[in-house]
């Protein structure tokens, strides 16, 4: 489910970006901004969209962590731990 949700996203995501690029051509077709204009407002977009990644990635991560912690799993740092103590 995880994974369609992903793939739902993701497509989404790319027929917006087709939608609104279409749409800039025809601005620029119609002469009403430059292609300069149209590079930077993607450009901008592209920052926000890769600054929105980061914050959702690093909230997931938290919420991992979360859970971790709720339901009492071990972590890769725990089962090292446990390494170490069988190796002594």
């Amino acid at each position: 489910m995880l994974k369609d949700l992903l793939y739902l996203g993701v497509g989404s995501a790319l027929l917006a970006k087709e939608k609104v690029e279409e749409e800039l051509q025809k601005l620029v077709d119609k002469g009403k901004v430059s292609k300069e204009e149209v590079k930077k407002i993607i450009d901008e977009a592209k920052q926000k969209g890769q600054e929105e990644e980061k914050r959702v990635k690093d909230e997931l991560k938290e919420i991992i962590k979360e859970v971790i912690s709720e339901r009492d799993l071990a972590t890769k740092k725990d089962i090292e731990e446990l390494k170490k103590l069988l190796e002594k």
